[in-house]
């Protein structure tokens, strides 16, 4: 009997330890992934750390740094097709798409300076070119801006935009106080042509009121008016010369009304980004007039949104100023001003790469200054004896840069 009872005991304490046993794995196995699964989402939820201790907030900020190099694609605000700011669009498509940082240039023609800026502002262009006063009054937040100044920031100064007033032989016209009583062609309704028209009829103590007729057109249509006898005089802003204008010329008699006297001091004292030109006179490429007209001009200004990354603006500035060195540029108005002077006397603030870009020219030419002195301090004082006394080629420099006074077209 106490054998029969010893085994039965030791039956159930064998078979306890086995149940025992299997509760024990499945309890490790559940814990396991419990914590396995636990240990997941901890991962998932905390970021991992580095060797230095950085977390994986370091990975969203290399993907946003890829973002931030990814090629961008550009819309190029020119003006009407018949003025030189088109042409310009054109040409600098190419020299802009060759850059890593830009994918495509669409080049789009506008009603110019005041669209265009209006467009930067509006996220529609991302380029654009534009006249001075213009741009003048968009970041003061006056006249057609008033209460909005806009936010852009300058990539290059360009060529002058000359103000050319021009009139039918019959009209009688030869000042800017004959415009009174006459129709006139102004520009585009808040285009940089009528805000200059404007400007100078005020400082000829002229408003739109003392005019007969006046006539919103743009080049095309103010070349049409004249040509039918249908407009007396028009403004057009632009550089020497104006295609349109050369055109009338084939078919009409022609008068240059000057810009000069009391007109262009009043101009020059009220608006600081206006400046004397001269068309001269003899110039086959400047009209070939038989006598020099005596003007204002008002200088260009390439524009960007103060959102531009800076790689890209610096790149840009870059690639436009190795254009206008490169002896191949097409458009005439891109050789009437020296590249050196791209980043000087602008009335908008330049886009900071812009300025980067200007720094390290600057540098190089200080270096080249450093490296000119080293040579003189090495060259013999009388060395110009032996050239015979010729010109150096410092001189020669600077008479080319004389040109820059009066823009070759």
């Amino acid at each position: 009997m106490r054998l029969r009872t010893g085994m039965l005991f030791a039956a159930l304490g064998l078979s306890g330890a086995l149940l025992a046993g299997c509760g024990d794995d499945a309890d490790d196995k559940a814990s396991s992934e419990s914590q396995t699964s636990s240990s997941s989402q901890q991962s998932e939820s905390t970021p991992a750390q580095g060797e230095n201790g950085s977390t994986s907030q370091s990975s969203a900020s290399d993907t946003a740094s890829a973002e931030q190099t990814q090629p961008v694609n550009l819309i190029f605000g020119t003006g009407g097709t018949g003025g030189s700011y088109y042409p310009i669009g054109g040409a600098l498509k190419s020299v802009f798409e060759a850059s890593d940082l830009v994918g495509n240039v669409q080049v789009v023609s506008t009603g110019a300076s005041v669209q265009n800026i209006n467009n930067i502002t509006d996220g529609l262009n991302q380029v654009a070119i534009v006249m001075s006063d213009v741009a003048y009054d968009a970041i003061k937040g006056q006249n057609q801006f008033d209460g909005n100044p806009a936010d852009i920031k300058a990539l290059a100064g360009m060529y002058p935009n000359v103000v050319q007033v021009v009139a039918t032989a019959d009209s009688g016209i030869h000042s800017i106080a004959d415009l009174k009583g006459k129709r006139v062609g102004v520009g585009k309704v808040g285009s940089g042509v009528e805000q200059s028209a404007a400007k100078v009829l005020e400082s000829a103590g002229l408003s739109y009121d003392d005019l007969a007729q006046v006539s919103h057109t743009g080049y095309a249509d103010s070349v049409t008016g004249m040509s039918n006898g249908n407009i007396d005089a028009a403004f057009f802003t632009s550089g020497v010369p104006n295609s349109s204008i050369t055109g009338l010329m084939q078919s009409t008699d022609i008068t240059f009304v000057p810009v000069s006297g009391d007109v262009a001091s009043k101009l020059l004292e009220k608006y600081p980004y206006y400046e004397n030109y001269e068309i001269p006179a003899g110039a086959p490429e400047r009209y070939d007039l038989g006598s020099a007209v005596d003007t204002v001009a008002i200088r260009n200004v390439m524009i960007v949104g103060s959102d531009m990354r800076n790689d890209v603006a610096e790149d840009l500035t870059k690639r436009f100023h190795d254009y206008l060195e490169s002896g191949n540029v097409s458009v005439g108005a891109l050789k009437q001003f020296d590249p050196a002077s791209m980043n000087q006397n602008l009335v908008v603030p330049l886009h900071p790469g812009a300025e980067a870009y200007y720094a390290t020219l600057t540098a190089q030419s200080g270096d080249g200054a450093d490296a000119a002195k080293q040579q003189s301090a090495a060259t013999p004082a009388d060395d110009t004896q032996a050239t015979g006394g010729e010109s150096s080629p410092s001189d020669v420099t600077g008479s080319d840069n004389a040109q820059d006074k009066e823009p070759q077209s």
